[in-house]
């Protein structure tokens, strides 16, 4: 392999944060090279099939990195965006993913994945682009997140949706407008209405 071939994946990586094989065939080149690069000891192996730069610094937030990095159409939701947002002390042990209904179920082999299927508008709206480490990342807003934990509260409990409630309009992290757009868009505005009123 060519030394200019190899300087051009450190570049990649340098550029993008973490890479995955596709990243390199969007350059034209094989992705062979990146097991080539990683055996010289140019890149580490994050996870399979994802490699970066020796000491990339990863935080807390790798888990979302790593899942947005092999699924770039899905989106943080539920617990997992709560936890982003700082709204809540729990720390899943699943990463709470959204995908579209026709989307194939992502596999991971390093993480546990808990995979939420989405379609239309309460797939796309409410979608918020962060960066951790270079890597694009799509979150759902927290006013977004809330409504979701009232759509989904038999699977991640009433309680924890309520919590989530009150703590957002308590740190005014968010609107009753934003609440009540998302709810309807959801279809949860009639359960989410009786808490929302009984909080202000």
């Amino acid at each position: 392999m060519a030394i200019s071939r190899a300087e051009q994946v450190v570049e990649l990586a340098r550029k993008k944060g973490l890479l995955r094989p596709r990243d390199l065939a969007e350059i034209g080149l094989s992705r062979q090279y990146l097991s080539v690069v990683y055996r010289r000891g140019l890149l580490e192996r994050v996870s399979r099939g994802i490699y970066c730069l020796p000491g990339f610094a990863l935080d807390e937030n790798q888990s979302l990195v790593e899942v947005c990095t092999k699924v770039p159409s899905g989106v943080i939701c539920l617990l997992t965006a709560l936890s982003f947002h700082d709204l809540t002390t729990q720390v899943p042990f699943e990463v709470h993913l959204a995908i579209s209904r026709t989307a194939r179920r992502p596999q991971m082999d390093s993480l546990q994945l808990r995979v939420y299927r989405f379609s239309g508008p309460a797939l796309t709206e409410g979608v918020e682009e962060h960066s951790i480490a270079g890597v694009k990342i799509q979150v759902y807003s927290l006013a977004k997140t809330v409504v979701d934990c009232f759509k989904f509260r038999n699977k991640i409990g009433l309680d924890v949706a309520i919590e989530a409630l009150r703590d957002c309009l308590h740190q005014r992290k968010t609107t009753v407008d934003e609440l009540v757009h998302f709810s309807g868009l959801c279809r949860v505005e009639k359960v989410m209405a009786p808490y929302i009123e009984a909080m202000l």
